[in-house]
């Protein structure tokens, strides 16, 4: 029974890590009712979620994952928190192809769009990728097309008991801050995305306790991405720094610019006409600064300019789209 917690917590009192645990092993294992977990995720919504919580949420989910070994690869995982209410294109897919075509090894970890209308997985399947979770056709994408695809169902059946009910409510929820962090494969590199500045001060402060490489990405007007749209913030093990537009030689862009369509369909046309190099202007600006960051996370010894110059031959010169095409025919 949830009812307890749910009285402690309704006091406004707080989760230790170990109950935080416990309380989402339980609700993996389908031990409380749907009203009870709904109730439950709702609390995190009402008041800021805690360290503790949040670190003992990741463990269970870590613990109770499918992990696969892709450690024969320095890889890198590119995603945002979601939950932004944004609804952008799929800028964080399409920047991972692009670093995938200039090199760098990606393994994404991903699902369907739960607060926006097309996730990650969503476009990927559309596109015709059959989801996988065995290992050795997962490292033979990332050894011939440089990117592999996680689908996060695949891996965490911890998730099954909240999935539908995370569907009803229709609300960003811890789930997306913990999706990030529970990356199968373990990438020792991370480019993280973040819906709000609270919230990259949490994962700067669980991710310094770790071994992994990360910049955490927060736009001030409220994108888990480099929107262009306002001055963003970027933390790393080696500190922080806010940056405009214009460090990266981009301008600013307007929020419409950014626009991702309402259907899949719509989502799916907005993300070939990028790869097919036929983007406008803006689309193409914001993919390649995130595809920048990401390739400054993974290799800090080279300058953002490099970076930007690398992901821009990778989408002008029609890698990000080969890598793509790879991957779909493995």
């Amino acid at each position: 029974m949830l009812q307890p917690t749910l009285k402690h917590l309704f006091e406004h009192k707080t989760l230790t890590k170990e109950i935080s645990k416990e309380i989402l092993t339980n609700i993996a294992s389908d031990k409380y009712n749907k009203s009870e977990i709904a109730a439950f995720l709702t609390v995190f919504q009402m008041r800021p979620i805690t360290v503790d919580e949040l670190t003992g949420f990741r463990d269970a989910l870590l613990e109770l994952c499918i992990r696969i070994d892709l450690g024969d690869f320095n890889t890198i995982d590119m995603c945002g928190t979601g939950g932004d209410s944004k609804n952008t294109f799929n800028i964080s897919t399409l920047a991972s192809l692009v670093v995938a075509g200039a090199g760098a090894k990606v393994s994404k970890h991903g699902n369907y769009g739960v607060s926006s209308s097309c996730g990650s997985s969503n476009v990927m399947e559309y596109l015709g990728y059959q989801f996988t979770s065995d290992a050795e056709k997962l490292k033979r994408q990332l050894d011939k097309a440089n990117i592999c695809f996680l689908h996060a169902p695949l891996f965490h059946p911890a998730m099954k008991a909240v999935a539908p009910i995370r569907k009803e409510l229709g609300v960003k929820t811890f789930f997306n801050m913990l999706g990030p962090m529970v990356n199968p494969s373990l990438p020792q590199n991370q480019l993280v995305g973040v819906f709000s500045l609270e919230l990259a001060r949490l994962y700067q402060y669980i991710y310094q306790q770790g071994t992994k490489n990360f910049s955490i990405i927060h736009s001030l007007d409220g994108y888990d991405e480099v929107s262009l749209t306002s001055p963003f913030k970027v933390i790393t093990k080696q500190g922080e720094s806010l940056l405009n537009p214009s460090d990266l030689g981009k301008s600013l862009l307007m929020e419409n610019d950014l626009y991702g369509g309402e259907t899949i369909e719509q989502s799916a046309k907005i993300f070939t006409t990028i790869l097919d190099g036929k983007g406008t202007l803006v689309q193409n600006n914001v993919v390649i600064a995130n595809a920048a960051m990401a390739l400054h996370c993974y290799e800090p010894s080279k300058s953002i300019s490099d970076c930007l110059s690398g992901a821009e031959e990778s989408l002008k010169q029609g890698r990000a789209k080969n890598a793509l095409k790879i991957l779909l025919e493995i």
